[in-house]
């Protein structure tokens, strides 16, 4: 079952799928579109090209745990996509996913100029392992 992850943004939306038995989150990517509906539209073709049977959306909550404006653009991207694609999302807490990005580009050597163009993908990577690791852990 291949699941993809999602860390959405106004400006670029990261993707990263999982491995086909579902155990590792890999082949991160980014989209980068401002027009929300030509969002949706490259999503859903994302989806269906790569077989998606599963989605989960980064939901980025506030530290206190409250919903954001960021955390309700979420919850509509989920509704659209699974009214769209029929496919179940599932919003996953989201939070220090950026920071820790962050941390792993910069342990890898990557100069902080350089993050912008791949920290969307990294947050994705870690926003579906942590989901599929959560998922490994209640079977």
């Amino acid at each position: 079952m291949k699941i993809l992850g999602i860390d959405y943004g106004d400006a670029r939306t990261g993707l990263s799928v999982s491995d086909p038995t579902g155990l590792l989150a890999g082949s991160p990517s980014v989209i980068h579109e401002w027009n929300h509906d030509k969002l949706v539209a490259a999503l859903c073709r994302f989806i269906t090209d790569n077989k998606i049977e599963e989605i989960v959306l980064g939901y980025p909550k506030n530290m206190n745990g409250t919903i954001g404006t960021q955390a309700q653009k979420c919850e509509a991207l989920a509704a659209t996509l699974q009214e769209q694609t029929g496919i179940p999302v599932v919003l996953w807490d989201e939070r220090r996913t950026t920071v820790a990005a962050h941390q792993i580009l910069h342990n890898s050597g990557k100069k902080a100029k350089k993050h912008r163009q791949t920290i969307d993908a990294v947050a994705a990577t870690l926003i579906l392992q942590g989901y599929l690791d959560f998922r490994r852990g209640q079977q």
